[in-house]
């Protein structure tokens, strides 16, 4: 697999789609914060309402801030074409309904992001359609599970919990076989990271709240893929709803593209010390990371990931409740908050969404937390961990 060599990725961070030139040579992009835009000519306006992805019409549609962020991320996916959305959750949802109808079938990675999930539970049955959970790390799972109505193959590669991996290849190679679209939630690890359109995948998204962003200061969605697909989905989902990102948000996402290889490779390194600590201490039972020789799918993360980035999991050794909260509310500089991928390092116990009185030890899963590694030095959150781990017996 060919990742991004260091030019390439300077040239479309720094120079793709920025045409100074229009803008008073300006280093940074401009916000052009407007509702709407004028015409000259009534053919030149007739043009504009008959095709909104064909000019800047209004900006609940394409707007020139947008525009530029839309064309370094699609370069970054290796893409023909990108869309920005307002959340994560919206480009799950726009990417999902414009590909099903009434009476068809999904496939979807087990336990996938949250809001996800909602969408396969409780809103598309409402209009007849289901959705079978496998595990994924299986190809003959996606085979057992697929339906004469199965239209859609959706992917969480790392999961956001327990990292669990798909061979992306393999089920992008079954869902062309059976004329089946393939969707990839690629947030863990960016296109910097892993390259699901290389791999065969038809929509490739992301939150660019996390990575993208990485100053925890703004939302965004990310969905790309081939002109056709986008443009169908641009037409119906993205306008209809209204879901699209605002200029000054996709300023901020600009801004945090500039420095995300830099960013990253310092979270990296990081996360190498912290998961090296952890490893050997007496009352973690496991640490879950994709790159640690010890995770399951070793092998496969090497050969379709670049990198693992910050967020990982510990499993507490067998405690209760209590002492899992204790641990997470003394820790003094590592933040508990949902998310990741900003500059601030982050814990996040799996108990949290589980209802006190069903906790249960014995259920590793249980003990999860899941914590993220920001941009501080890595003994300042070694140390902080260190006096955590210490006050739980």
């Amino acid at each position: 697999m060919s990742f991004l060599n260091q030019q390439e990725l300077s040239f479309i961070l720094n120079e793709l789609g920025e045409e100074r030139e229009n803008y008073f040579n300006a280093v940074s992009a401009p916000i052009i914060q407007t509702s709407n835009f004028v015409f000259e000519k009534v053919d030149d306006l007739s043009r504009a309402l008959e095709d909104e992805m064909n000019g800047y019409l209004y900006s609940r549609g394409l707007n020139p801030t947008v525009d530029i962020l839309r064309k370094k991320l699609a370069a970054l996916d290796g893409a023909e074409d990108c869309l920005v959305f307002n959340s994560g959750a919206s480009a799950i949802f726009a990417s999902v309904f414009a590909n099903v109808k009434s009476g068809d079938h999904i496939v979807s990675v087990k336990g996938p992001y949250t809001w996800a999930q909602r969408t396969f539970d409780v809103i598309l049955p409402r209009f007849n359609i289901s959705t079978t959970y496998v595990d994924g790390t299986q190809i003959e799972n996606w085979q057992r599970a697929t339906q004469p109505n199965t239209v859609i193959y959706y992917l969480e590669s790392p999961n956001s919990w327990d990292f669990a991996l798909q061979d992306i290849k393999a089920v992008s190679a079954l869902a062309k076989s059976k004329k089946i679209t393939t969707i990839i939630d690629n947030s863990y690890c960016t296109p910097l990271y892993q390259r699901p359109i290389e791999m065969g995948i038809d929509l490739a998204l992301q939150t660019a709240t996390k990575y993208i962003g990485g100053h925890s200061d703004t939302l965004g969605g990310i969905l790309c893929g081939s002109h056709a697909m986008i443009k169908k989905i641009f037409d119906s989902e993205y306008l209809n709803v209204g879901s699209g990102i605002q200029p000054f948000n996709a300023w901020l996402l600009i801004r945090g593209l500039r420095t995300l290889p830099a960013r990253l490779e310092r979270i990296t390194r990081t996360t190498v010390e912290v998961v090296k600590f952890l490893k050997q201490h007496p009352k973690i039972e496991t640490v879950i990371f994709p790159f640690d020789e010890t995770f399951p799918q070793y092998e496969l993360a090497k050969k379709q990931m670049q990198g693992a980035c910050g967020l990982l999991t510990i499993i507490l050794k067998g405690i209760t409740r209590e002492e899992i909260v204790r641990f997470c509310e003394s820790l003094r500089h590592i933040m508990m908050a949902v998310s990741w991928g900003g500059h601030e390092s982050l814990a996040m116990p799996k108990c949290t969404g589980i209802k006190k009185e069903d906790f249960n030890p014995n259920n590793r899963e249980h003990r999860y937390v899941r914590v993220y590694v920001g941009l501080e030095d890595a003994q300042y959150l070694i140390d902080d961990l260190s006096q955590s781990l210490d006050k739980i017996d």
